[in-house]
């Protein structure tokens, strides 16, 4: 992977990413989540009363452990039910698509017994495309340059 620009979306500019490990368990577990997508960026900063979209350079170190996930595969699924149940990976860095809340809900549905595999795969199928890039480490929030901000409508 060469160098790139990530967004952040937030309701504050973040000059200085941390990890947060949150109440909520997240689909590649804690880190710090940006996206190659702006309007996905957007889109998250929409949650909050003010919205803020910070920019950044990543150039991954390639010494770092990167799972690249290139789409919505079974291994995808398996991970994200793990990270979300709790379970720790070794990965600095872990890129894929994202399992926006309706995704959720059929991943919910898919551990309860509710829907089966196929049937899952039937209904995830995304309205529009998504990306998240998760910084899992503090080796790994290293590969990131702020670059500004920008407010969001």
């Amino acid at each position: 992977m060469a160098k790139m620009t990530v967004y952040h979306g937030s309701y504050t500019r973040v000059e200085t990413p941390e990890i947060r490990v949150g109440r909520n368990t997240k689909d590649f577990g804690p880190g710090f989540y940006c996206t190659v997508m702006k309007e996905q960026a957007k889109r998250w900063a929409k949650r909050y009363d003010t919205k803020i979209v910070s920019i950044y350079e990543a150039k991954l170190n390639v010494n770092l452990k990167i799972k690249e996930f290139k789409g919505m595969t079974d291994e995808w699924l398996d991970f994200i039910i793990d990270c979300r149940s709790g379970k720790r990976h070794e990965y600095d860095i872990v890129v894929g698509a994202m399992a926006d809340d309706q995704i959720y809900n059929y991943v919910s549905d898919y551990i309860d017994g509710t829907i089966d595999r196929e049937q899952f795969w039937v209904l995830a199928k995304f309205k529009y495309p998504t990306h998240q890039i998760n910084f899992c480490t503090e080796e790994a929030l290293k590969c990131l340059v702020y670059r500004g901000f920008e407010e969001v409508l």
